[in-house]
């Protein structure tokens, strides 16, 4: 080696140093070696988990906690096919990721070499963009550009698969100074006569509602979606996805909408006049019947990706454009709606139907669990796992800031919530975490705890064990004559001592007064911690909106 001249492996390193990498998550093998040597020696912290897919989530629950790009890597074939459930979850809930995957050398490509697979190809569909790097001199320029691009406009995955001999060939390392992508020009400000239609729209509105998603997490808008509700005096409901852009414990505040979201909420949208969808994509666990969602609605809808707008549902006001540089606009020209007698109706509606359950002295309700986690820890950050406690940890915990509620939104992945806890810790480390999980969730990574004691990530796994997989039975009580067909997991492991054989602290609850004193252990004791309560094992989720239903044709237990 002479005058500035690396390896490719060195040239990935000093990329990913450039563009301010801290930390990596993957899991190593034959064709991914080289880049492994050259980190090595580096200052980038690396955690070795126990399966790639959790590699992926990992950096996933980073992105997302941090607000900045994710970043993982594994080797090729099974390595890299391993992360597929990862990248198509970050893929759908629009998190930025950058991945690495080893490659077989470039003569055996093609040629069903060990450990091969088309990973470019697999992932396409599930990519913003995706690289096979063919001359170790475009490192530095494809890094910079897969930053540039995952991060930007509406953010995604994007991939680099590594063929071997490409990270072993010396290069004259220089990076780039800047991007320059042929096409790929996101547009950030909203039309300007586009903002005053929706501000004369909005004047005119009688009940309006602001309806928010991700995307207003994604680019920072919390502050604008604020000042915009109060300023035109619309309560606000949110996605899944959504949740934590606008405070819940304000006046204005619908909560989630949706199959399980409040019955003020669906209510409200329902008898709208006004719907301001903001940097959300209509998704069909919100929308219900698509025909009859928000029938009386004019539709205003903001978002930073056109094909978003009316992909879903009819829109009479399109703004393409960041959340936060539209409502900017947006606010210079709005005034109060004519909505008092809209708001007297809402608050009536959330007196007449709150979120509730029937307490018990006897056995814990999985509802409970929540509101004694908040109670003990109000700012912490809650990853969730998918099904019942996904939905609980939504309606339970109240969030008053973006980027404290994690969940995995659009693909569901079972298995998600523990990995992107202790990639959201790494990443917030001055937040508690707690991973709300299911028992059948968290036995899909539940090796996991090896990554975390070995990293010393204090993240707390708060399981609400009913012995199901408890969605799904829910599912079949409701529709299928209480069939429970292979939805009975009782019993399927001992999770306190799960933890300690892995080195971490275990805990059991199994009535409701002991729920206080585990939670408070588990803050005090500062480590990796399981607490398995074990729940009623045939509470519901309610409300729910069925299959097929309008959004207020509600069930409720």
């Amino acid at each position: 080696m002479s005058g500035n001249r690396i390896t490719g492996a060195k040239a990935i390193i000093e990329s990913l140093r450039k563009e301010g990498v801290d930390i990596i998550f993957g899991y190593p093998g034959g064709a991914i070696l080289p880049t492994y040597d050259a980190l090595f020696d580096s200052d980038i912290r690396h955690i070795l988990v126990r399966h790639e897919q959790s590699a992926a989530h990992a950096a996933d629950g980073y992105a997302r906690a941090t607000g900045k790009v994710g970043v993982c890597m594994a080797t090729s074939g099974p390595g890299a096919t391993n992360l597929i459930t990862g990248i198509a979850n970050a893929y759908m809930d629009s998190v930025p990721l950058v991945v690495f995957t080893g490659q077989v050398p470039r003569p055996l490509i093609g040629n069903d070499a060990f450990q091969e697979v088309d990973i470019k190809g697999i992932t396409m569909p599930i990519t913003k963009h995706s690289y096979l790097v063919q001359d170790a001199s475009e490192i530095p320029k494809i890094i910079k550009e897969a930053f540039y691009i995952a991060s930007t406009g509406r953010p995604g995955p994007v991939l680099i698969d590594l063929p071997k001999d490409v990270t072993t060939e010396e290069i004259e390392f220089e990076y780039p100074a800047e991007v320059n992508l042929r096409g790929y020009r996101p547009k950030l400000m909203g039309n300007e006569q586009q903002i005053k239609r929706a501000a004369l729209a909005i004047a005119k509105a009688e009940r309006p509602v602001i309806y928010v998603g991700g995307g207003a997490i994604i680019s920072n808008a919390a502050e604008e979606v604020r000042a915009l509700a109060e300023k035109i005096m619309a309560p606000v409901a949110t996605t899944l996805m959504g949740i934590g852009v606008f405070p819940e414990d304000h006046p204005l505040a619908l909560h989630m909408l949706g199959m399980h979201g409040t019955k003020y909420a669906n209510y409200a949208v329902q008898e709208s006049d006004l719907l301001i969808a903001i940097g959300v994509r209509f998704d069909d666990r919100v929308t219900g019947k698509v025909d009859s969602f928000a029938p009386e609605a004019k539709i205003i809808h903001i978002d930073i990706d056109p094909a978003e707008i009316g992909k879903n549902v009819r829109v009479d006001i399109p703004i393409v454009g960041d959340c936060k540089h539209v409502l900017q606009s947006l606010l210079k020209y709005v005034d109060r709606c004519r909505s008092e007698r809209w708001i007297e109706r809402i608050k009536q509606w959330k007196r007449e139907f709150p979120l509730q359950y029937e307490y018990s002295d006897a056995v814990i309700k999985p509802q409970y669990v929540v509101e004694r986690i908040h109670k003990a820890c109000k700012d912490a950050i809650i990853v969730t796992e998918v099904g019942q406690n996904q939905m609980w940890a939504a309606q339970f915990f109240t969030y008053t800031e973006p980027r404290t509620f994690i969940s995995p939104g659009g693909l569901g992945p079972m298995g998600y919530g523990f990995p992107a806890a202790i990639g959201a810790k790494l990443g917030r480390p001055d937040k508690t975490v707690f991973d709300i999980a299911g028992d059948g969730s968290f036995q899909m990574n539940s090796h996991e705890l090896a990554t975390a004691v070995k990293s010393n990530v204090p993240v707390i796994v708060a399981i609400l064990n009913n012995g199901y997989l408890g969605m799904v039975r829910q599912w079949q009580e409701l529709f299928f004559c209480r069939r429970y067909s292979e939805t009975c997991i009782e019993g399927s492991v001992d999770f306190v001592k799960l933890a300690e054989a892995y080195g971490a602290l275990g805990l059991r609850a199994e009535r409701p007064s002991e729920v206080d004193d585990v939670i408070e252990e588990a803050l005090r004791a500062n480590r990796p911690t399981v607490i398995d309560f074990v729940c009623d094992p045939e509470e519901n989720v309610f409300p729910m909106v069925p299959a097929g239903a309008s959004i207020n044709e509600m069930l409720e237990g």
